[in-house]
């Protein structure tokens, strides 16, 4: 599971211009799943998530996470995380998870979030979103689940 992790001022996710889902400060997470994923990686990404210290505490330092901070998070579902352009321009995404499964555990992450305390918003899983965000800092993030420990 790969996520892309942005701290935001705000984020907010549109479906056929309607918005469906936004938060203040936190984190806009991009949310990629791959085959042979599992639950536990979904649990893992989630832990890994609400405790990433990347908000500035009174010093100015990175030391706290979105719940020291009383931020929300925003989840999106993007299979293109797993795109791979190698040896040509047009990325191929068979490492991505099929669908049915992908969402399944898109769904057990967020609910994770959710059990962990933070308020998670979501967009949907399948559709063609239009994401917006302000970027705080700017501090982007990149997780493997693979690679968490």
């Amino acid at each position: 599971m790969r996520s892309v992790v942005q701290r935001v001022l705000k984020a907010s996710v549109a479906v056929d211009e309607e918005v469906i889902s936004a938060i203040g400060p936190g984190l806009m997470v991009l949310l990629g799943v791959e085959q042979g994923d599992s639950e536990q990686d979904a649990r893992s990404m989630a832990d890994k998530l609400s405790k990433l210290r990347i908000f500035q505490d009174e010093q100015g330092k990175m030391n706290r996470s979105v719940l020291d901070v009383g931020g929300a998070m925003l989840v999106v579902s993007q299979f293109t995380l797993l795109g791979d352009a190698r040896g040509q321009n047009r990325p191929g995404f068979t490492r991505a998870e099929a669908p049915d499964r992908a969402n399944m555990l898109y769904e057990i992450c967020c609910q994770r979030l959710r059990d962990l305390g933070l308020q998670v918003g979501q967009g949907r899983f399948g559709a063609h979103m239009q994401v917006e965000l302000v970027n705080d800092g700017p501090v982007t993030i990149l997780l493997d689940s693979h690679k968490l420990f």
